[in-house]
Parts: structure tokens; C-alpha cells; sequence
């Protein structure tokens, strides 16, 4: 049996609050999981948030699995398009928003959708009723990073609001994903 991979947790803007999947999850394995630190979570930079994300992934023992939601994933599809090295066994990227849409935040402005193939692992998590993305919008996303796809229903915006709670669903699909890498 193989050793699970550690994972850098890469929250939206706001972080991810205590009753966030994400949270749960980071709980639930300890030091195997680290959360980015940028310097302002209510303010991103995109610059700031990579740098996070980069010092993350360089305290791990080994390439670590990104488990990226909401604007995290925006912030990791454009690391990997500059940093798309081997540093990171595999990103798991759910509930993408969509910064053409009008709901997206104004204090994110700087951060844009996909814009290239890379070559790591990447599985992109769709909800069929995202309020910030359409699923149409989310697998032309997809298919822009190369990434394979898994449509998980209406479930909102996959986070607290939606109900999802600690969202064991979604933990079998990342332990799946983290599995075949």
C-alpha cells in the first residue's frame, strides 16, 4: 500500500470558514494538508496568491495534490500554466467561478480564466447550477487546461451555503483522483 499524497488546500476568496468541506477535510488529515497563507484573503492578488501557493507546495516532502475551489481555482489553473514543472502531483479543482460573469467580485478583478493546456493531472468539478459559473462555462474551462471533467449535479457552488456540509462525495472523488496519480 502506498503512502497518500499531502495536499496544498487552496481556498476561494474569504478563505474557506470552519464548516467548509475544505476545512473539514484539512482537519481530518492533519499535517498531510496545508492551506496557501496569501497576505490578504479578502483582497487577492494574483501575484500574492501564487506566491502562496508556491511556498506551499515547496514545504512539501513530496508533490503534493492542489486541492483548489472557487477563486482557488483560478489561482492554481494560472500557477500551473507558469509552473507546470513536476512540483505538483495533480490539482482537483471544483466550483470554478467565472470572472466574465456579473457576479464575480470586484476585489478579484485580477484574476482570469484558464488560458493554457498543462500537462499535470487535473480534474475540474462542475456543478450543473454554479451560481457563479455556468457548467457550459466551467467545461469550456476545462477543456482549455486539458483537463478531465466530473459533473457532480446541482449542487450550487459546492461550499456551505450549498448544504454540502463535509461533502464525503467529493472526498471519495479527490482520494480516486489522488489514487491514480
Amino acid at each position: 500500500m502506498t503512502r497518500p499524497r499531502p495536499w496544498v488546500i487552496v481556498p476561494g476568496i474569504w478563505n474557506s470558514d470552519a464548516d467548509h468541506w475544505q476545512s473539514h477535510w484539512q482537519r481530518a488529515e492533519g499535517d498531510r494538508a496545508v492551506r496557501i497563507a496569501p497576505t490578504s484573503w479578502s483582497e487577492p492578488d494574483p501575484r500574492d496568491w501564487s506566491a502562496a501557493i508556491d511556498r506551499a507546495v515547496a514545504a512539501s516532502a513530496e508533490p503534493p495534490v492542489l486541492v483548489a475551489h472557487s477563486l482557488g481555482v483560478l489561482a492554481v489553473a494560472s500557477w500551473l500554466t507558469e509552473h507546470d514543472d513536476g512540483r505538483v502531483a495533480g490539482a482537483f479543482l471544483v466550483a470554478p467561478p467565472d470572472p466574465a460573469a456579473p457576479g464575480f467580485p470586484v476585489a478579484a478583478a485580477g484574476f482570469t480564466a484558464p488560458t493554457g493546456v498543462v500537462r499535470t493531472p487535473t480534474t475540474l468539478v462542475v456543478s450543473d447550477d454554479d451560481p457563479y459559473c455556468s457548467a457550459e462555462r466551467a467545461l469550456a474551462m476545462a477543456s482549455t487546461l486539458g483537463a478531465s471533467v466530473v459533473r457532480i449535479g446541482p449542487l450550487q457552488h459546492v461550499n456551505v451555503a450549498s448544504g454540502v456540509g463535509e461533502w464525503p462525495d467529493g472526498r471519495r472523488l479527490l482520494e480516486e483522483f489522488a489514487a491514480a496519480l
